[in-house]
């Protein structure tokens, strides 16, 4: 079936289950997905499995920008280079609406001082303006007791961004 992703029609054709395929979204829709989410999956080519992983993310300038804790198994997985899939989904309680992207590209460190400075900028306000818990910053290499304004620059942060990036999505019929 290739790259496509199909779904069974509930109707029978001559005894045989007919594939539909999903439609396409558009850039626009693609876009839009991306730039109202915040949490996303990243997938990286482990050893012997693939390692997945959830992400707080912005979406800026284009790019996609995720912050990563100084620890873990994902940091040795980014030194390799290796290309990496991204998912974001939305998706309605009972699944009668939903749509999702896959993006695949590689994660690049982010070493210049002022981009990683708007980067965690803009990672504070978007937590701020959905209301996350403070207890969400463990995930971001923070004491419990900390305040969104203590993911900054000073804690000097690891800062990666997707590029070389291609997108696909698909959307409920």
């Amino acid at each position: 079936m290739g790259n496509y992703i199909y779904f069974l029609k509930e109707n029978i054709r001559g005894g045989f289950l007919v594939p539909v395929k999903l439609p396409k979204m558009t850039q626009a829709e693609i876009d839009q997905l991306i730039t109202e989410q915040f949490l996303c999956r990243v997938a990286f080519k482990g050893t012997t499995a693939p390692h997945i992983m959830p992400f707080q993310y912005v979406f800026f300038k284009g790019n996609l920008y995720f912050h990563f804790a100084r620890y873990g198994k994902k940091l040795g997985l980014l030194g390799e280079g290796n290309p990496v899939c991204v998912e974001i989904e939305q998706y309605t309680p009972d699944l009668g609406e939903y749509c999702f992207v896959v993006l695949t590209g590689k994660l690049q460190i982010v070493i210049d001082a002022q981009e990683k400075a708007l980067v965690l900028s803009r990672l504070v306000l978007q937590a701020k303006a959905k209301g996350l818990s403070t207890n969400f910053l463990a995930a971001h290499d923070l004491p419990k007791g900390s305040a969104w304004s203590s993911l900054n620059k000073e804690k000097s942060p690891v800062i990666v961004k997707l590029v070389d990036a291609s997108a696909n999505g698909l959307k409920s019929p």
